[in-house]
């Protein structure tokens, strides 16, 4: 699990202006919440980039005042107009409490509908669970090996790792082989229905048994 590293002062002014002013200076107000104290800061927009404009997921430990909290990032605010970053909020992770957090999905094997020219669609990019900070994982699998044309993986197929419950409905579709539009015409319904089957395609668009 990769963890990134944040410095970052302790804040001790509230209210609309001492925020304004922390924004002129391009400082994010901040909160951890979640453990046996909140701890408000700020830290500097810069700092905060590789933390909130990536795909993967992190786990973030802040130093505030020398003191060092293990977190995720659980929301994220920006100005409606130029985008920037105007909040940030933190859970603390402590031991034995669970925790809901979305994390990537990672798609692998060689899928037969690929093979015969049909492309992987991923319908979700990240699932969410529930687990405790020690069974935390940085991504969830799913293997399209068995995957055809027009078929899809669900996700109760995905590989889940002892001690995560998946938050979302089991028979939610996570990815698809989207079928190539050359064989979505008329004419070429029987060749499709031969791939859906299994049966491989030889150059000519015939079908032929897989071995």
């Amino acid at each position: 699990m990769n963890v990134i590293s944040l410095t970052c002062e302790s804040r001790q002014s509230f209210g609309k202006q001492p925020s304004k002013e922390m924004r002129r200076k391009e400082l994010v107000p901040g909160v951890i919440y979640g453990g046996s104290e909140v701890i408000h800061f700020y830290a500097d927009e810069t700092t905060l980039k590789p933390i909130i404009y990536t795909p993967d997921f992190n786990l973030i430990e802040i130093e505030v005042e020398g003191k060092k909290y293990k977190t995720v990032l659980k929301d994220v605010q920006f100005h409606p107009v130029n985008e920037n970053v105007v909040h940030v909020d933190f859970q603390e992770l402590v031991s034995n409490r669970k925790v809901k957090v979305s994390v990537p999905l990672q798609f692998y094997g060689d899928s037969k509908g690929v093979k015969q020219g049909g492309t992987l669609v991923p319908v979700m990019r990240k699932l969410l669970i529930k687990s405790t900070p020690e069974n935390l994982v940085s991504e969830i699998k799913g293997n399209i090996s068995a995957l055809r044309l027009d078929q899809s993986l669900y996700v109760k197929e995905l590989e889940i790792p002892e001690g995560i419950e998946v938050l979302t409905v089991r028979s939610t579709p996570v990815a698809y082989i989207e079928v190539p539009r050359s064989l979505k015409s008329t004419e070429n319904a029987a060749l499709l229905a031969a791939a859906k089957k299994g049966i491989d395609l030889d150059e000519e668009g015939e079908g032929e048994n897989a071995e």
